[in-house]
């Protein structure tokens, strides 16, 4: 298969990619790279560097899926350029839905973020509740899938909600939660917590990435919103799990407090035939293991606020 990525050089991608090319498929990859990229040459991949705001400039043929990964990541990111959040992901999108729909682009994956659900003390935030979006980028996020969910009817449509997703990637985030606590533990012998009490869903990058594979097979008649996480725990507890692989000490700190608090249900997507293979653990043990082999390394644009701020200096 031909397959379109958006922002296949960042964190999910530079692990997603690999695995779609080992399968036999033709990517093209679409990326500023702002974040640089670390994705191999192959005969099968093309990437170019370029923003989707440019989408009408690059010509493809014969693309049947467009796994929609490009965003801004998270909410200190998105709130950096407010007008570069929503550009990147909402209007940018109707671009590109505009040209898949123009080139009969057959299937489209799009990578929106469980944390459209804001702040929720269900037991089970299934997928047909109401959205409660408490940030800008939960805001976009949001409306960017109701943007793809207008050509629903012209191009098959799967958007994938999923946790916050930990793990080694050779573009690596080291400013996600487990991620961050782990490094932490292995680069400092310290864990500093904010509150701890906080519900986080979480999802191992291996199987996040599988999720993607799984949908670009996956019948039409399985089209819809599916939640992608399998592990609600609070911060506290990750915090917990680390030290359990790691010697490190735990520090809270109670007087600063991140209210966002949820838990994925991801019953649809298991009903649907998809099963995960990673949890929390083995993130925590692969990121040693690279760490311990000096792959896993301190830099700057692992931390994407760091990063993202210097890129928008020059730029503007």
């Amino acid at each position: 298969m031909k397959i379109l990525i958006t922002g296949g050089s960042g964190y999910v991608g530079s692990v997603l990619i690999p695995k779609l090319l080992n399968d036999g498929h033709k990517i093209i990859n679409i990326d500023t790279q702002w974040f640089g990229n670390y994705l191999e040459k192959h005969k099968n991949l093309k990437n170019i560097k370029s923003d989707i705001k440019n989408i009408n400039e690059i010509r493809f043929n014969n693309i049947e899926c467009c796994i929609h990964l490009a965003s801004i990541a998270n909410d200190p990111m998105a709130e950096l350029d407010k007008n570069l959040s929503w550009e990147t992901s909402a209007l940018n999108t109707h671009r590109l839905m505009e040209k898949l729909i123009k080139n009969k682009v057959k299937r489209i994956i799009y990578a929106s973020s469980g944390s459209v659900y804001g702040i929720s003390n269900k037991k089970k935030v299934t997928e047909d509740i109401n959205l409660n979006p408490i940030s800008l980028y939960n805001k976009v996020k949001m409306v960017t899938e109701r943007v793809i969910l207008s050509y629903s009817k012209e191009i098959d449509t799967f958007i994938i909600r999923p946790a916050t997703v930990c793990g080694y990637s050779p573009r690596m985030r080291l400013d996600v939660t487990v991620n961050a606590l782990t490094f932490s533990a292995l680069h400092n012998k310290l864990i500093k917590v904010f509150g701890g009490k906080q519900i986080r869903p979480n999802i191992h990058i291996e199987d996040m990435c599988d999720i993607y594979r799984f949908f670009l097979k996956a019948n039409k008649n399985k089209t819809g919103i599916y939640n992608a996480g399998f592990e609600n725990k609070s911060i506290i507890d990750i915090a917990k799990l680390v030290k359990k692989n790691i010697p490190t000490k735990i520090k809270i700190i109670k007087d600063l407090n991140d209210p966002r608090s949820y838990r994925l249900d991801s019953s649809k997507l298991i009903k649907a035939g998809f099963k995960p293979n990673k949890v929390i653990s083995d993130a925590v043990k692969d990121l040693k293991i690279n760490y311990d082999k000096k792959i896993l390394v301190n830099k700057l644009d692992f931390y994407s606020l760091k990063w993202l701020k210097k890129i928008l200096k020059k730029i503007n």
